[in-house]
């Protein structure tokens, strides 16, 4: 979608209707992922491409069809072993799409959309699927607004809660409701897609407990970097396969690598020759999360250092530490639980206290 949204931009800009089919659902080994798109626009241009080639052709004909009847369709595409010559995948999967008109009245936001995603500013694009809701309805969401509707208040509150904790992750799949938004129905379905990177999770110290949060980070959904300046302990082998890791002296790699307001930075070393460079360079620059191991005497001695290194008490107050929520975790798996409960709680203001000793909503509007 995104290399495609500057032609679709052109197109609505001129006021020229187009067909958007987007991949919102799949199985088995589907070409795509979900948030491919492609469009047929005007003089029957063609951009994009949802499954590589397989049913491109169905797709062209759906699109058309779409902006002469003014209705979205979901179609859904398959192999079939009965009918060698039926349109479907060759490599056995599924793709669900959604396939619909955008124009001026069916979709208002969507130059402004277009706009932040050319200039790299997060935004979340939900629209209706399936169900009894106004189908190919888009609601667009931004950390600070919201445009367009789903055809209920209701609806519209619960997407936009769902659709930020998404974009908050970068995110894109389909979510489930009643009409109204109710959470405990699923005879809506939205599709999200998010148009933000992940956001990164820096680990230092290549340890078991390291390798313990750089799963539960990628679970979570986070870009995982593992780095340490000793090259036995910082090897692949040792960590998930989509975590990226590297050898280098902790803060020499950070000075070096951009940070923003969602990265998350755990430094697990506690040694003070690695600790203290690091934790001078990560107390100065944009970050979510910094969080430090190592028990109270550590972290007593570590304050101590930091403050004789020059660091401002409003520096020193971003730090966690100890790291984590207090769990009575002893093992890595069950430390990295109590780090991205932490995690978890500081990006939505969560307080840890077990929601059964709390009163009121327990997922507040946002």
């Amino acid at each position: 979608m995104r290399e495609i949204l500057p032609t679709l931009a052109e197109w609505y800009a001129a006021e020229v209707p187009f067909g958007l089919a987007t991949v919102v659902g799949v199985s088995r080994s589907a070409p795509r992922d979900p948030g491919a798109a492609m469009a047929v626009g005007p003089g029957d241009e063609a951009v994009g491409s949802v499954s590589g080639g397989c049913v491109e052709g169905a797709v062209f004909e759906l699109a058309k069809e779409v902006v002469e009847s003014g209705e979205a369709r979901l179609e859904t595409f398959g192999y079939s072993d009965e009918d060698a010559f039926a349109v479907g995948l060759t490599c056995g999967g599924e793709i669900t799409l959604l396939v619909r008109p955008v124009t001026r009245a069916t979709d208002p936001g969507f130059a402004e959309v277009a706009e932040s995603v050319a200039a790299g500013r997060p935004v979340t694009v939900a629209t209706v699927t399936d169900g009894p809701a106004s189908v190919g309805a888009t609601l667009a969401v931004w950390p600070d607004r919201v445009a367009g509707t789903l055809g209920s208040t209701g609806l519209d509150v619960a997407v936009t809660a769902d659709a930020r904790g998404e974009l908050a992750l970068g995110a894109t799949g389909l979510r489930h409701y009643g009409p109204r938004g109710e959470r405990r129905e699923d005879t809506v379905t939205v599709f999200l897609h998010s148009f933000a990177p992940p956001p990164r999770m820096l680990v230092f110290g290549a340890i078991d407990y390291a390798a313990a949060v750089a799963r539960i980070g990628s679970f979570l959904g986070y870009r995982v970097t593992v780095c340490d300046a000793r090259p036995v302990f910082a090897t692949p082998k040792r960590f998930p396969g989509a975590v990226e890791v590297v050898v280098d002296w902790p803060h020499r790699y950070l000075r070096d690598t951009d940070t923003d307001e969602r990265t998350v930075i755990c430094v697990l070393t506690h040694d003070p020759k690695f600790d203290v460079p690091l934790l001078e360079e990560a107390l100065r620059r944009p970050a979510a999360y910094i969080g430090a191991m190592g028990s109270r005497r550590t972290h007593d001695d570590r304050m101590k250092r930091l403050v004789e290194a020059g660091l401002t008490d409003a520096e020193l107050a971003r730090l966690r530490s100890p790291v984590g929520l207090d769990l009575g975790a002893r093992t890595p798996e069950e430390v990295a639980v109590s780090v991205a409960a932490e995690i978890v709680a500081l990006r939505w203001g969560g307080s840890g206290t077990p929601l059964a000793a709390t009163a009121g909503a327990i997922h507040p509007s946002t």
